[in-house]
């Protein structure tokens, strides 16, 4: 006679015991994810690449337009702290599907602002909801993903980031130059939300909610991590374990670090590349597609390479992306701004390189699934955060010195040894 629990899954196996269903549904939700993630810089970094239309309509400067999208990296910092956690208490998918529809609805709003202020406020609001779609994604893949195969998830994810870049380096230009930078804040980001309700009925937060057993982590690392997070998980006891944990501690610097040239290209070369190279919106926005175009392919390329050849030990990678992407950096504060050809192939080796990293992997890693979104959030925050000192650095000293625009990316290029410097200990 069957019991209650009788059909119920079993409540861990090994990976190689898993179902056949059970991969199924884990490609089905790592798929759904990127299809989604894939449209969503469209809400986020549309900003930076219509700086020079807002600068010229508003009679604003450089250094005002790096302050505005500093908020939004101060709130999306702020939204990675606490998106992750409450994907974690509540639910991955209700997270992502509030960030996903406050995304499109403050994109709009900002698209009205006349004033610093009138853009600052919604467009750091953008950054608090836009968070929800991140650490609560990367929560939610490493339910169904282990170590063994997680840096060619999560490099999936980031290569669907650098789909993402890509689509926005396109859309956002095209429609600003035929409907006016509004339009671009406006319009796009729709997309957004209607690809966060469609993920959310199409994936699911765990193995168990699809009946299928979760999976027994056999790998050392995190192993060992999960069972140092038992009786951790609750309230800020999760965080305190987290940043006690020094690797973890060093890898969200790092990630900051990462961050300040990643990001620092997407906000600056554009008016860079304007305003230096005299380039109008449209032959800007194709000769720095090249950088998208890099950052798309680095991510599976850098996941795949520490799980395949480095047995998942991700420090390895990004050592060689700090080495690569440095001088990839140093090479566009060397060359005449005008010279396209150096320009493109330049921004298409910085973009691979800096985005290689398996940075994410990592810190999934060293936290564990039951604290994966916890864990994201707060080395993401760590990104953004020095997303936000960048965009009100750099704006300044492009303006305040000699010379800045030189100064600006060779401090980008000179992050990139400190991060060699620091990961070089975590060798994990």
């Amino acid at each position: 006679m069957s019991t209650p629990d009788s059909d119920a899954p079993p409540a861990k196996v090994r990976y190689a015991d898993l179902p056949d269903a059970y991969h199924l549904w884990k490609w089905r939700v790592l798929i759904a994810y990127c299809v989604f993630y894939s449209m969503n810089y469209m809400g986020r970094f549309n900003f930076s690449l219509i700086q020079p239309e807002i600068i010229s309509a508003l009679g604003i400067t450089r250094a005002d337009t790096g302050w505005i999208n500093s908020w939004m990296f101060w709130g999306f910092a702020v939204g990675d702290i606490v998106h992750g956690r409450l994907g974690e208490r509540f639910g991955y998918r209700r997270i992502l599907l509030f960030g996903a529809i406050g995304t499109g609805l403050f994109n709009f709003i900002t698209s009205y602002g006349n004033s610093i202020t009138g853009l600052l406020i919604p467009w750091a609001v953008v950054g608090f909801v836009n968070a929800a779609t991140w650490a609560p994604g990367i929560g939610l893949l490493a339910q169904w993903w282990s170590r063994r195969e997680r840096g060619r998830a999560m490099g999936m994810v980031g290569t669907a980031a650098g789909f993402a870049m890509l689509v926005v380096w396109i859309v956002t230009p095209w429609v600003a130059a035929n409907f006016g930078w509004r339009a671009a804040l406006r319009y796009p980001p729709m997309v957004i939300t209607l690809l966060g309700i469609a993920f959310y009925f199409v994936a699911k937060d765990k193995p168990s909610d699809a009946g299928l057993p979760d999976y027994v982590e056999s790998d050392d690392v995190s192993k060992e991590a999960e069972l140092s997070s038992e009786g951790r998980e609750e309230g800020l006891r999760a965080y305190m374990h987290l940043l006690s944990n020094w690797r973890f501690f060093v890898a969200c610097q790092v990630k900051g670090l990462d961050n300040v040239v990643r990001y620092g290209i997407v906000a600056w070369a554009p008016v860079y590349y304007s305003q230096v190279g005299g380039m109008d919106l449209r032959q800007m926005g194709w000769v720095t597609f090249a950088y998208p175009l890099g950052y798309m392919w680095g991510p599976i390329c850098g996941g795949y390479i520490s799980d395949r050849f480095f047995k998942s030990n991700r420090s390895i990678v990004m050592i060689i992306s700090g080495v690569l992407s440095g001088a990839a950096v140093l090479g566009i504060a060397l060359i005449p701004a005008n010279h396209i050809p150096l320009a493109v192939f330049l921004l298409l080796v910085g973009g691979f390189t800096v985005n290689m990293s398996p940075i994410q992997a990592l810190a999934v890693d060293l936290a564990g699934r039951k604290l994966a979104g916890t864990a994201s959030g707060v080395l993401d925050a760590h990104g953004y955060i020095y997303g936000a000192v960048q965009a009100v650095f750099f704006g300044w000293l492009s303006l305040a010195v000699p010379n800045g625009w030189f100064w600006v990316f060779a401090i980008m290029a000179g992050t990139r040894l400190i991060s060699i410097a620091a990961i070089w200990r975590v060798r994990a």
